[in-house]
Parts: structure tokens; sequence; C-alpha cells
């Protein structure tokens, strides 16, 4: 080679080493941190304490997903059948939407447990079939979205038993995937937050879509559910299995029955389960009355749109505040807490009847929300203390059926009503007062706890 054999190569940009190349994986690193950060943050957040190993997290990942998904659908049907329309048509519409689907939970409720019980092989295909039957409508709604014709009604219905469907499945999934001394309390809690966190970020993406177009945000639901189908099948095998399950029942006449169901296990967990439901009905008759209401009355200086969407952010923040007050009190005297949100609950809504502002508005709605997350943590923790584990399965899905017809009848009470804020706050106060005497019967009722006994594990 001559004297040219001692000349060092000349390095070029082509190779691995170039300063070009290495600018590139730099500016590659820098835009791939912020996503892979955050992801690797969501998955510590969701696994820690043993929910990785016990299949928990996964759970809380698929609810997330589950609550983004619902989230855009729920965007893109407010500004066609809500925001798009005058007040008395989308009245209407709205009532149409609400009223086909009352039947279907009405017949939901006693059909749901029962098929449950029937098919515990399958829960992971029911979540998946749910997750896929809301991408496919989604795509099937987007052709009707933007006129609002009356072929959507029949989408946006299976849209919302799908969704539903799935979050009764859930309920009763979740207490197979306890990590060892963690409470189904705390389990829930999670759960609940993952969705609630799920729900804020997807709606600011919903939004910018239907900024290009009104079935954008059903194109990001479909592609959000179609992840979710997968999802669903990354949950242990365990959620599948039924060794010892019986089915439950709300109530049963027969004194001699030898099979539980929750009259018989305990009083006060169908006083808690009557009280839950009426607080799931006032967030029902809240969303509807009140949005209908700010749409003809705005709060002071606001637009429709602004108003409806402080009322709703202070009922996702109470929602989101009480879920993780829930799970820091342990929920030690169940029973006691029930009654004591709902007597709370029940004192705002006479003052927002008496002294009626949008103001009275805004606090009655993060009042409802921070007290039905306590409540229904609450109930959740009687059901695990009261319930034979043999039948506490069973007994989630039929007690999450019953609250969701409860939330599609008080949605009717809010529709049907004047537009009159003292006469919407006074049925709110009403609704609530039907709670508060159950929660009241519930305490009464419920099991004493004396010294140097076990106290049981509800938290």
């Amino acid at each position: 080679m001559g004297h040219y054999g001692h000349v060092a190569p000349v390095r070029s940009s082509a190779d691995g080493s170039g300063p070009a190349k290495r600018a590139g994986r730099a500016l590659g690193r820098a835009l791939h941190l912020p996503i892979t950060g955050t992801a690797r943050g969501i998955r510590r957040a969701t696994h820690a304490h043993g929910a990785g190993e016990s299949g928990l997290g996964k759970l809380i990942e698929l609810h997330a997903i589950n609550g983004a998904g619902d989230m855009m659908i729920t965007v893109a049907l407010a500004s066609t059948v809500f925001f798009s329309v005058p007040t008395d048509e989308a009245r209407g519409r709205v009532a149409l939407y609400l009223g086909i689907t009352m039947a279907p939970f009405i017949l939901l409720a006693p059909v749901i447990g029962p098929l449950l019980d029937r098919l515990p092989h399958g829960r992971r295909a029911s979540m998946a079939a749910a997750m896929l039957a809301r991408a496919l409508l989604a795509v099937l709604m987007s052709g009707a979205v933007a006129t609002g014709g009356l072929e959507l009604y029949p989408a946006a219905l299976g849209v919302l038993v799908a969704s539903k469907s799935y979050g009764v499945v859930r309920s009763a999934v979740v207490p197979r995937l306890l990590p060892p001394k963690f409470s189904l309390v705390k389990a829930n809690s999670r759960v609940t937050l993952a969705g609630l966190l799920a729900t804020g970020v997807a709606a600011p993406v919903g939004a910018g879509l239907q900024l290009i177009g009104p079935q954008w945000p059903l194109y990001g639901a479909s592609a959000v559910f179609i992840w979710g189908t997968f999802a669903a099948f990354t949950l242990p095998h365990k959620v599948d299995e039924a060794k010892g399950e019986r089915r439950a029942r709300l109530s049963t006449h027969e004194a001699h029955s030898k099979r539980p169901g929750l009259r018989t296990v305990s009083r006060s967990v169908l006083c808690g389960l009557l009280a839950n439901a009426a607080m799931r009905g006032l967030s029902g008759f809240l969303i509807f009355f009140l949005a209908f209401l700010l749409r003809e009355h705005p709060l002071g200086g606001q637009s429709a749109a602004v108003s409806l969407g402080i009322v709703a952010v202070s009922a996702g923040v109470g929602n989101a505040c009480g879920t993780a007050v829930g799970a820091w009190l342990r929920a030690r005297a169940p029973e006691a807490i029930i009654a004591a949100v709902l007597s709370f609950t029940l004192g705002v809504a006479v003052l927002a009847a008496v002294f009626f502002s949008g103001l009275f508005m805004a606090v009655l709605a993060a009042t409802a929300g921070f007290c039905q997350a306590l409540a229904k943590l609450s109930l959740d923790a009687m059901i695990q203390r009261d319930v034979p584990e043999a039948v506490r399965t069973s007994a989630f899905a039929r007690s999450e059926t019953l609250l969701q017809v409860a939330w599609v009848l008080g949605g009717a009470i809010g529709i049907a009503l004047p537009l009159n804020g003292v006469l919407g706050m006074s049925v709110a106060a009403t609704v609530v007062a039907l709670g508060t005497t159950m929660a009241l019967r519930g305490l009464a009722s419920a099991p004493r706890h004396h010294p140097g006994t076990p106290r049981p594990r509800v938290a």
C-alpha cells in the first residue's frame, strides 16, 4: 500500500459515527424520551404495590383506555345532538336518545348478572367484545354524526349498552385481581382514578379532532377501542376462572333459602345499595337538567358551552377528590361514610334550592361528584365484608347494573322537568332525601364492632 497505508481513513457522515448521524440519533432520543418516559412513569404508577404481579395494573390501564374512548364519543355526540340545534329540538333529540336507552337497561338489570354467571370463563372476551363493538359502531356513526339523522340513535344505543356492559364485567373482575394485603376499596379507587385521568386527557384531544371535522372524534374513538380490544386479552387467565363461584340475588323472599342474596347477607348492604342508587340518579338528573338549564340561562357573562364546562369540571374534580379521599380514609366504617356523605349532599341540595344561583349549581355538582365517589367506594367495602366470596363477583355485577338503571331514570327526570332552577334543585333534594333515609337505615342496622373481636378488612 506504500506510504498511503499509514493514512487514517476519512470518517463520513454516511457511517454510524458521523456528526450528522449522531445529531440525528440525539434528536430522535430527545423526541422519543417524553413519550417513553411518560409511558414508563404510567406503567410504574399502575403496577405499584403488587398491582403488576396480580394483574390489577393491566385492568387499570384497560379502564383508562375505556374512559378515553367513551369521552371521544361523548364529544362527538354532544356537538351533534346538543349544541348544533335549537334548544327545543336538542331537548327532543336528547329525550329520544335517553328514551331508547331506558328499555334496554331495564332489561339488562336482570339479564347481565345471570349471563355473566353462566359465562364466567369469558370475561376477557366479554370486555374485548364490548371494546370491539364500540370501535365498529363509532365508524358507523361517523357517517351520520354530521347530519344528526335518526340512524345515529341505534348506533349510539349500541355504544351505551356496550359501555355499561363493560362496566358491569369490570366490576366483577376486580376482586379476582387484588394484590396481597390490597383492599377492594383501594383497587377500585385506582381503577376509577385512571379512568378519570384518561377522560380528562381525551376531552381536549376529542375537541381538537372536532375542529377538523365532526366525524374525527369518532375515528379517534374507534382507534382507541381497537387498542382496548387487544389490551383486554392481556389480562391474566385467572380473570376467567370461576372455581367456587355461585350466583347471587339482590333479594330473596324464601326464609329457608340456602342461596345467599344481598338481603339475606346484610340489610345494611341493601340499604347502602339503594342509597348509592339515589346518588347515581342524582348524577344523571344533574347532567341532563343542568345541560339544558345552562344552555338557556348561562352563568353570568359566560356562553352556554363555558357554563357547562365549569359545572362539568366541578363535578369531575369532585369525583376525583372523592376517589382519592376514599382510599385515604380506608373505609373503616362504610355505613357511617355513606350516611355522612348523603346527609351532606342533602344539605347542599337544600341550600341550592333555597338560594338558587350559578355558584350553588357548581357547588352542588362538585359535592355530588365528591360524595358519589365516596359512597360507591364504601358500598364496595360493604360487599367485600358482608357478601361471601363464592357469590361476590355476581353481586358486584348485579349491583352495578342497578346503579346504571338509576342513572338513566335520573336523566329521564332531568329532561322531563321544566327549565326552572328552583324546581330542579328541589327535585334533586328530594332524590337525595330518599337516599339519605336508606343510608340512615343502613347505619342503624350495621353490624356493631365489639372490643376484642377482629375487625373485618374492608379497606
